[in-house]
């Protein structure tokens, strides 16, 4: 038998005010309505104040009596949709770090994956949505780690909830106002050469592989050479002119930290990844630049640093807890939260430096 709609919005009304937050599909699931029906049912009363709606949830109005022993939200049944690049090397934790958040809490994950294809991010996110996705985490195949003008402006069109993972946007663009979580990777680099001049280098290259980690790299470098007055190096020819194969890009960093070496003008170097330091440092020996003793190595990244034959100090950002934090951001956007809504966030989770050999920290007693 069908109820009518005043039937319908006196039950919505008990079973809200009995638990204090349910999801839509669960609701209209409990009552036997479709989905469209329900949503229509929970307009009309939100638009009398009666309850809230809150991204894919209807909440009891904040301040209104309800049982005590209403239950908390639940994420029972929410699928969180996630787009990266890849589940492989960096994007491996980040992605675990969310999957433990979201089911956790009682959600499935489902991934997507762009490959750095062009429009494939936007592609893979109509389909998560197609397939029931209740809101998102983004990691957009932007080549500087942010959207250029014009460009991204369908991750801010979302009518899900939408955080950025790994990714930023500048003030002004329409992406800059969405929640996002990334990895302090300025910091990282300030903090590099910050121990690097504490072990009495004045003189620090920056050798980094163009990726969106590398523009926040750069300008964390030249914040920190900046604000410890250390000696100006000149910038890696990479940075001008990017390298199209790795082979190339091997070559010439290889031959600009001998040639700072050689002349005097460089001691130490700060090299992305620790997959690329592992390649060059041998090489480096290999033309009688010894390391630490010439020059003192700090890799970007912590994948694979401790396994080198000379084990790498590294800067390790936290991808699992970058993961971790965005899955619970998105989740308290769902209406999986005793908090209640919040306002926008921006979180930077800030990297560590593990000391190892190749800084020479062990030689000079630190």
């Amino acid at each position: 038998m069908r109820l009518h709609v005043d039937q319908r919005h006196e039950r919505v009304l008990q079973l809200v005010r009995e638990r204090g937050s349910l999801r839509v599909a669960e609701l209209a699931e409990e009552l036997g309505m479709s989905a469209v029906t329900l949503r229509r049912d929970v307009e009309a009363l939100a638009a009398q104040g009666l309850v809230e709606r809150l991204h894919g949830a209807v909440v009891w109005p904040s301040g209104a009596s309800r049982p005590a022993t209403s239950a908390a939200p639940s994420a029972e049944g929410l699928v969180v949709g996630m787009v990266v690049p890849t589940t492989e090397y960096y994007y491996a934790d980040v992605v675990r770090g969310a999957r433990e958040a979201v089911e956790a809490a009682g959600a499935r994950l489902t991934i997507g994956l762009s490959r750095y294809l062009p429009d494939e991010d936007e592609a893979q996110v109509r389909r998560l949505l197609s397939t029931g996705a209740d809101g998102l985490l983004l990691t957009p195949s932007w080549e500087r780690g942010h959207p250029e003008p014009g460009e991204g402006l369908w991750a801010a069109e979302q009518e899900t909830p939408v955080v950025l993972v790994e990714r930023w946007a500048p003030l002004g663009h329409p992406v800059a106002g969405l929640d996002r979580v990334r990895s302090d990777h300025a910091h990282g680099a300030a903090e590099a050469v910050a121990h690097l001049a504490g072990l009495g280098h004045r003189s620090i290259a920056l050798a980094v592989q163009e990726s969106p980690t590398a523009p926040r790299l750069r300008a964390g470098y030249a914040a920190a050479v900046a604000a410890l007055g250390l000696s100006p190096v000149a910038a890696s020819p990479l940075q001008d002119a990017p390298s199209r194969s790795e082979t190339d890009r091997f070559e010439r960093t290889l031959e600009y930290l001998c040639e700072g070496v050689a002349g005097g003008d460089v001691t130490a170097a700060i090299v992305h990844s620790d997959a690329d330091a592992i390649v060059l440092i041998p090489r480096l020996q290999a033309r009688g630049v010894r390391v630490p003793e010439d020059l003192a190595v700090i890799a970007y990244d912590d994948e694979v640093a401790s396994l080198a034959d000379l084990p790498l100090t590294a800067v390790a950002p936290d991808k699992h807890a970058v993961g971790a934090a965005a899955a619970k951001l998105l989740l308290s956007r769902l209406g999986v939260s005793d908090e209640g809504p919040a306002a926008r966030r921006h979180l930077d989770i800030l990297p560590t430096l593990r000391v190892r050999v190749s800084c020479g920290a062990a030689a000079a007693g630190a």
